[in-house]
């Protein structure tokens, strides 16, 4: 057994920015889920730079002045990394690079490392070094600063460029392979899909660290990875689940962010397959969080980007458990009552109410409301089951009529 060790935390920064389309609200938000993210890929966050601006500077993200001040904050306190919570240009990462002095990261960056940290299996790892090469390919020239050095003249043309020429030549090639390797994968996948037959596929979406894996768990009586941190499933995992004498394949798909680099949806096209081809989809909204509207808004953006948006769907708002509306003092004639205020009971009363059957309340880790979760997804599942096979109906009654003493 391996024994527990104290791990070094790199030292780290954020920088974010206020603008007409991110508010200061919105930007603490963001922040708060890049330094999330920075933990999750073994990172302490030390502090925390926004500046207000219009739009950001296409040279350096930052002003000057703001610019200025990061510079100094990392020379008197030893950081090594600087983490920007946008997508950096190629241009941008080598301006600021020179300026630092110290590893730059943007979003995007952050996000394949951890990718690259969980990826368990063959296919998972081909994915995200696929995605890695195409976020690569254009920031190869900044990674070859030490050529600066060199000075024109006789015997001195040219070898930095040959060099960045040869390097993006074995880059391209990588990517052909990979692409090549995956394609082979999507046909194995293909068939796989194919070998299981007619059975009603069901698929577990929803924003990263909401909770699928471990209802997944629950539901499956399977042991598949759960932890408290982003990303923590990157493998799709897929069970024969039974509610009763009714089978149906559950599948455990990976989390979206908001942010979301084009690169991995298009790498993880194979594993996004499994929610393209589902006849149910349970989207799991972690109701707990602050922005869990924002994140369901993620969800269905990036579902529509797949063709997955017009495809049934039970909202599962799960963590029941940890949700705390914020206090209100009505006494208070200047506070203002918002949707952070609201109770559970208020909640429903929203535009939740609307999806009527189709809105789940329960936690997965304390097992609350399950009796209720699994009469919803019977009911959707044996509905698509008797659609398909007509004359299946008498094998599967109505779930008010089953023997619900029996153990399953």
């Amino acid at each position: 057994m391996l024994e527990k060790k104290d791990i070094d935390l790199e030292r780290a920064v954020l920088i974010g920015v206020i603008t007409k389309d991110q508010d200061e609200e919105q930007s603490k938000e963001y922040l708060d889920e890049l330094e999330f993210l920075t933990y999750t890929a073994g990172g302490e966050v030390i502090k925390r730079f926004t500046q207000k601006m219009e739009m950001p500077n296409p040279k350096t993200f930052i002003g000057t002045g703001k610019m200025a001040d990061v510079q100094q904050f990392i020379d008197e306190n030893d950081i090594g990394t600087a983490i920007f919570d946008d997508e950096l240009s190629p241009a941008q990462e080598r301006n600021i690079s020179k300026i630092l002095n110290c590893k730059v990261l943007d979003r995007t960056n952050l996000i394949l490392d951890i990718f690259a940290q969980r990826a368990q299996t063959s296919y998972a790892r081909t994915q995200v070094e696929l995605a890695q090469c195409q976020y690569l390919l254009p920031r190869l020239k900044g990674m070859w600063t030490h050529l600066e050095r060199q000075k024109g003249g006789i015997g001195m043309r040219g070898p930095g460029e040959t060099e960045i020429e040869t390097d993006r030549r074995i880059v391209r090639e990588r990517i052909a392979l990979l692409q090549a390797k995956i394609k082979t994968i999507d046909k194995q996948m293909s068939v796989q899909r194919g070998n299981r037959g007619a059975m009603v596929r069901v698929a577990l979406v929803g924003y990263t660290n909401v909770g699928k894996s471990t209802l997944m768990n629950v539901i499956s009586k399977s042991e598949v990875f759960a932890e408290n941190k982003l990303f923590a499933t990157l493998d799709t995992t897929v069970r024969k689940v039974v509610i009763h004498n009714l089978p149906f394949l559950l599948s455990d798909t990976v989390g979206f962010i908001r942010k979301l680099p084009t690169q991995l949806v298009d790498s993880f096209k194979s594993t996004l397959d499994e929610v393209r081809e589902a006849d149910l989809l349970l989207h799991v909204v972690d109701i707990s969080h602050p922005s869990f509207e924002e994140h369901i808004e993620s969800v269905n953006k990036i579902l529509g980007e797949i063709k997955g948006a017009d495809k049934p769907t039970i909202m599962v708002f799960n963590k029941i458990d940890a949700y705390k509306a914020e206090p209100y003092d009505e006494t208070d004639l200047q506070e203002v009552r918002t949707k952070s205020h609201y109770s559970l009971d208020e909640w429903k009363r929203t535009w939740m109410s609307k999806l009527g059957e189709n809105a789940l309340f329960i936690s997965a880790l304390n097992k609350q409301n399950l009796e209720d979760f699994r009469k919803r997804v019977y009911d959707e599942v044996r509905e698509i089951h008797v659609t398909r096979f007509p004359y299946n109906h008498f094998l599967y009654p109505d779930y008010n009529d089953l023997d619900l003493s029996e153990e399953e």
